[in-house]
C-alpha cells in the first residue's frame, strides 16, 4: 500500500448553479463522483454542476521527491452556467510509499493483500510454528529460544519507504500486532550479527521504527508461536501506522494504516493410503519376534525402522497410543509434526526428547479431564483418506475419534482440548464416532482403511461379528465343526463351541448394533456406499467383570482389523482361528478379502505381548507418512 490516495469534499459557494473543474499533474489520478457535467473546456476538462454530494478522490501512482513537488491538483470555481472564473484552490500533494514485501514468492500464496482467503483463488501469507528443534537436543523448540536457528521456519518481511527524507523527519512509523496475538507470534527486527551462525530475536508488540531515510528497506522476521486452537483462529495481522502532527503540543494521530494478515500453517494427519516413510515400534526383553516381523514388513514397504529401546520405553510398547505424526506446510516449506498425546505411560519422553529434532516438530496438549483416560490416546485418532460427501470435497480426508454418545457415570470421555485443536486446523472436518462401548474404548478396535487400485482408491475395513459367524455357520456346514482355534495357545474352541455358545452369540448381536451406528455415521460423514465397506470376520466378548470393573468388549481372538498399513503391505494380528486343510480358514478369508485389492498379507503373532494386554498389531506400531500432494490452501472449508 501506499500513502497516495485521500477524499476531497467540494464546498460549494452560496451562489447558485455554481461549477467547477479540476486538473491534476503527471502522477496524479483523479475520480469525481456525483458530479453533472455542463460542458468541455478548451483543454477538454469537465466544468460540472456543485453540489452537496459532490466528491473527489484523488489518487497517485508515483512518489514524490520532494514535499510538496510537482504533484498539484487545481479546482476553478466559475460562475452561474460556468460563467466567469471566481477563483481557484491550489493543493500541493506528497507522494509516500510504504508496502510490506516478502523477498520470496515461497512465503505466501496468490496475491498479497490486506486479508486472507482459502481456495484456489484465495490469497495471504503462510506462517509456520517454528516448533521443531535445530539447537541442542536438550533445548526446547525453536520458538522458545532467543535465537534465529534456521531461516526457512520464519517468514521474512520487509517494510519499503519511498518518499522524501524531511517528510519521515517530520513523522513516525509503528510497527504492531493485536495485544490478542501476542503470544501467538513473534515479530522482530533483523540484527542479523551472527555468531557461530545464529542471529538473536529482539520480539516487540508495537514498535517505533528508527528513523527512515526516505528510501529504504527494512528487514523483520514473523514467527509462528501457536497453533490454531479454540481460542486462536490462526490468523494474525501485521500492521504499519504513519502518524503524523500538525504542532508539537498536540498528540500525534495516524495518517495511513496498511495490514498484511497470515494464517498459521494447521497441523494434518495422513491416512493409510499414502505412502509409509517410516515405521515405529518398541523393543522389550519379551518381543523380540514381533519387532522382528515389523522390521521385514518394513523392508517389504521400503521404508525406514525406528527401533525404541527399553531404556527409553520404560516397558510401554503402545506407541500408537503416544503420538501421532502428521505435518505442516507453506509453499516454502513442509515439515512432519508429532502431536504428543495426553498420555503419560512410559513412553511420555519419546516424543519431545526422540522424534523432536532439526526439521521435525513437536506439539501437545493436555486431556483437559482430571485423569487421562484411553479416549485420550491416539490409537483412538485416526483418518479417512480423501472423499466427497454430496458434492463437498474433503481433499484432505477428515479425522475420525472415538467418543461417548451419552455421557455415564464413571464412562470414559474425551478431553475437550485435543478435540479443540482438531476441529480448529478447518482441513480435516473431525468426526466423533461410538467407541466406548469398547473396554479400552479405541476406533483401531473396529475400523481400518487400505488403498485400493480402484472405486474411491480405499476401502472402509469394519469388524463384523456378523460377517464371522455366518463364515463360521458355512465351515460348519461343510463339514468343519471340529475345526479349533486358539491351537498351541490356550484353550482350544471349536467352530461346534462357539456356535453353541448362545451367550456369547447374545452379546455379539450388542457388539454388532454398536459397529452398524458408526457404519451409518461413516457411511454417511464420508460419502460412502455399501461398496467402499469390507466386512472383517471378528468376535468380540465381555470383559472380565471381575478384574475390570467393567461389562465393555474386547475381541475374542486377535483383532484383524487393528492392522499397520504400508502401501501395499499389511500387518495383520494373526488371528489363529480354526484350522482347515493344514490352513487357519480365517486367514485364508481376509486374505480372499484383501488379496484381489492388489494388497499382501502378512499375518504377525502378537497373541502374548500385545493380544492379551488389550491391543495389537496397530496398537503397538506408528508410521510417518508422505504428505498429501494436494495444498491445504487451495481448500475450501
Amino acid at each position: 500500500g501506499s500513502v497516495t490516495s485521500g477524499y476531497l469534499i467540494i464546498a460549494p459557494p452560496s451562489t447558485p448553479d455554481t461549477a467547477f473543474d479540476i486538473t491534476g499533474t503527471v502522477g496524479v489520478v483523479i475520480d469525481v463522483i456525483n458530479s453533472f457535467p455542463i460542458k468541455k473546456t478548451p483543454n477538454d476538462v469537465s466544468i460540472s454542476f456543485l453540489n452537496p454530494k459532490v466528491e473527489v478522490v484523488v489518487t497517485m501512482n508515483a512518489t514524490s521527491s520532494t514535499i510538496n513537488d510537482e504533484k498539484v491538483v487545481v479546482i476553478t470555481y466559475y460562475g452561474p452556467n460556468a460563467g466567469p472564473v471566481l477563483g481557484k484552490a491550489v493543493l500541493y500533494l506528497t507522494g509516500i510509499g510504504l508496502s510490506r514485501l516478502f523477498p520470496s514468492q515461497f512465503y505466501f500464496v496468490g496475491c498479497l493483500q490486506s486479508n486472507w482467503t482459502w481456495g484456489p483463488q484465495g490469497h495471504g501469507a503462510v506462517l509456520l510454528v517454528n516448533c521443531d528443534r535445530d539447537g541442542p537436543q536438550t533445548a526446547d523448540m525453536d520458538k522458545d529460544d532467543d535465537k534465529i536457528l534456521n531461516l526457512q521456519d520464519i517468514s521474512l518481511m520487509v517494510l519499503r519507504t519511498q518518499g522524501p527524507e524531511e517528510f519521515f523527519a517530520q513523522h513516525k512509523l509503528v510497527l504492531h500486532i493485536p495485544t490478542s496475538t501476542k503470544d501467538k507470534v513473534r515479530v522482530f527486527q533483523s540484527k542479523m550479527n551472527y555468531q557461530n551462525g545464529f542471529g538473536s530475536k529482539s520480539h516487540f508488540v508495537s514498535h517505533v521504527l528508527e528513523q527512515v531515510n526516505g528510501w529504504q528497506d527494512r528487514t523483520f522476521y514473523v514467527e509462528g508461536l501457536a497453533f490454531p486452537d479454540a481460542d486462536f483462529s490462526g490468523l494474525v495481522s501485521i500492521s504499519v501506522t504513519l502518524l503524523g502532527r500538525v504542532h508539537q503540543e498536540v498528540p500525534e494521530v495516524p495518517i495511513f494504516e496498511d495490514t498484511v494478515v497470515f494464517r498459521v500453517a494447521p497441523w494434518i494427519m495422513t491416512p493409510n493410503t499414502l505412502a509409509p516413510q517410516e515405521v515405529y515400534v518398541c523393543r522389550i526383553s519379551v518381543n523380540e519376534s514381533f519387532v522382528k516381523s515389523v522390521a521385514a514388513l518394513a523392508k517389504k514397504a521400503n521404508c525406514k525402522l525406528t527401533v525404541c529401546p527399553e531404556e527409553i520405553n520404560d516397558s510401554d510398547v503402545w506407541i500408537q497410543d503416544e503420538m501421532e505424526v502428521g505435518y505442516i506446510q507453506a509453499p516454502h516449506k513442509m515439515l512432519p509434526v508429532v502431536f504428543d498425546s495426553p498420555q503419560n505411560r512410559g513412553l511420555r519422553d519419546f516424543p519431545f526428547k526422540y522424534v523432536l529434532g532439526p526439521n521435525f516438530g513437536y506439539v501437545t496438549r493436555n486431556s483437559g479431564v482430571d485423569s487421562v483416560d484411553s479416549l485420550n490416546s491416539f490409537s483412538n485418532l485416526e483418518v479417512s483418506p480423501p472423499v466427497n460427501v454430496w458434492g463437498k470435497e474433503y481433499p484432505l480426508g477428515r479425522v475420525i475419534i472415538g467418543s461417548s454418545i451419552y455421557p455415564r457415570t464413571g464412562g470414559q470421555e474425551l478431553g475437550k482440548p485435543v478435540w479443540d485443536l482438531l476441529c480448529v486446523q478447518k482441513v480435516q472436518a473431525p468426526i466423533k464416532l461410538f467407541s466406548n462401548w469398547l473396554l479400552v474404548g479405541h476406533v483401531d478396535e473396529f475400523l481400518s482403511f487400505v488403498p485400493a487400485q480402484d472405486g474411491k482408491g480405499f476401502r472402509l475395513l469394519l469388524a463384523s461379528p456378523d460377517a464371522c459367524f455366518q463364515f463360521f455357520r458355512e465351515k460348519q456346514l461343510e463339514g468343519y465343526g471340529a475345526a479349533e482355534m486358539f491351537e498351541e495357545i490356550e484353550k482350544k474352541k471349536s467352530i461346534d463351541d462357539i456356535l453353541s455358545d448362545k451367550m456369547l452369540e447374545t452379546y455379539n448381536e450388542c457388539v454388532q448394533n454398536c459397529i452398524s451406528w458408526n457404519r451409518e455415521i461413516l457411511k454417511r460423514e464420508l460419502g460412502l456406499v455399501e461398496q467402499d465397506i469390507i466386512d472383517i470376520p471378528q468376535l468380540f466378548k465381555c470383559s472380565n467383570y471381575e478384574t475390570s470393573g467393567r461389562h465393555e468388549a474386547e475381541a475374542f481372538f486377535p483383532d484383524m482389523v487393528n492392522m499397520v498399513v504400508l502401501g501395499k503391505h499389511l500387518g495383520i494380528p494373526k488371528p489363529f482361528g480354526p484350522i482347515i486343510n493344514g490352513h487357519c480358514c480365517l486367514e485364508e478369508k481376509v486374505r480372499s478379502l484383501l488379496e484381489p485389492l492388489g494388497l499382501n498379507c502378512t499375518f504377525i503373532d502378537d497373541f502374548v505381548i500385545y493380544y492379551q494386554r488389550k491391543g495389537d498389531v496397530h496398537c503397538g506400531t506408528n508410521v510417518r507418512r508422505k504428505p498429501f500432494s494436494f495444498k491445504w490452501w487451495n481448500l475450501a472449508p
